[in-house]
């Protein structure tokens, strides 16, 4: 178990690009809207694209930590009714870190009474506008996590053990994407000011929370299997975009076609890449060489590469370890421990790709 004892960097069990998409989706819209409508899903995009920014900027940060942690982003869950769309959750030895991404323009603020205040100057003109808290936000986001993993069980001590490990584990952040962003937190309590970081401090304030915490450092092996069973909870959920612009439309016969064709292009683009790649004899030979490698090693294959990882290694066909190095999940460790025979084994199928 030599490997996990040198464990030294971040690995991202699933990543996103649902908003790329979404973003695809718009751009192939636009163009059967009145300038109204145009004006608006222009707007949309631009807000879009503006978030995926800030997005990018804590993957950054995550991805440069050469701190040992599990990464999800992107995570929805679905309990009795309720769900959550949570931007990332990361997972330390000691700590479950559970971020929401806020990339805002202007300046903010949290009062005494705990209300967040947005300043922005537009035209030499200073607006300030009240905006919705993003600690009541994750707030939320925990509470489901909380229902999901404690409160159904039906085990009294099942129950207690659950919840002592959930409340010394989960830590709230709300990250502030935009380097520009200038937090003021003077008159608020520390438990509110404790929970909003800048996204350059964002590793520095992981690292530290992780030292303080009194909880039992985890295994490797522990830490992933963690990670996982919420990655096992979450839900693909397809969503229709288009229909807010419906009314926009200069030809109304036309909104049902255009949202079959957008339908029809996100089945080919997101669906059959995935079937296809499944199906090859690429991916299996890399399936196998995971079976093996983790039967000589006793771990569990997905330690190695999980299924996604292994669709970014297809996708990408690294052609060398440094290029590996650029698949989600495969760090410096692991490619120095596997980076050579998997290359072995893409190079035989490069020609056939």
């Amino acid at each position: 178990m030599g490997f996990f004892d040198s464990w030294n960097e971040p690995i991202f069990l699933k990543e996103s690009h649902s908003q790329e998409q979404q973003i695809e989706q718009l751009k192939a819209l636009e163009p059967f809207l009145n300038e109204e409508g145009k004006r608006i899903i222009r707007q949309d995009i631009k807000y879009l694209e503006y978030g995926i920014l800030g997005e990018k900027n804590i993957e950054f940060e995550l991805k440069n930590s050469h701190m040992p942690m599990y990464i999800l982003h992107d995570i929805y869950l679905e309990y009795e009714g309720l769900s959550a769309q949570i931007d990332y959750l990361v997972f330390t030895k000691k700590l479950c870190f559970v971020i929401e991404c806020k990339n805002l323009f202007g300046d903010l603020e949290v009062t005494s009474d705990g209300n967040f205040i947005r300043t922005m100057e537009f035209l030499g003109k200073v607006k300030r506008e009240g905006i919705y808290s993003p600690i009541t936000q994750n707030q939320r986001h925990i509470d489901l996590m909380r229902k999901i993993k404690v409160e159904r069980r039906s085990n009294k001590i099942l129950k207690f053990m659950a919840e002592k490990f959930f409340d010394g584990t989960i830590r709230p952040i709300v990250v502030l994407a935009n380097p520009k962003t200038i937090f003021n937190g003077e008159n608020t309590t520390k438990e509110i000011k404790d929970q909003v970081v800048r996204v350059d401090q964002l590793i520095r304030y992981i690292k530290e929370t992780h030292e303080k915490s009194k909880e039992s450092s985890l295994s490797k092996e522990k830490v992933c299997d963690w990670a996982q069973s919420y990655l096992n909870l979450h839900k693909e959920v397809e969503k229709d975009y288009t229909k807010k612009y419906e009314s926009y439309m200069v030809n109304k016969e036309q909104t049902k076609i255009v949202q079959q064709s957008i339908q029809n292009q996100k089945v080919e683009n997101v669906q059959e890449p995935q079937v296809q790649l499944e199906e090859t004899e690429l991916f299996k030979r890399l399936k196998e060489y995971r079976w093996k490698k983790s039967k000589e090693e006793a771990i569990k294959p997905y330690y190695i590469y999980n299924d996604a990882q292994l669709k970014d290694l297809i996708t990408k066909m690294p052609k060398n370890e440094m290029e590996l190095q650029a698949v989600s999940g495969f760090g410096p460790v692991k490619v120095k421990k596997y980076g050579k025979e998997i290359i072995e084994i893409l190079n035989q199928f490069r020609d056939r790709k």
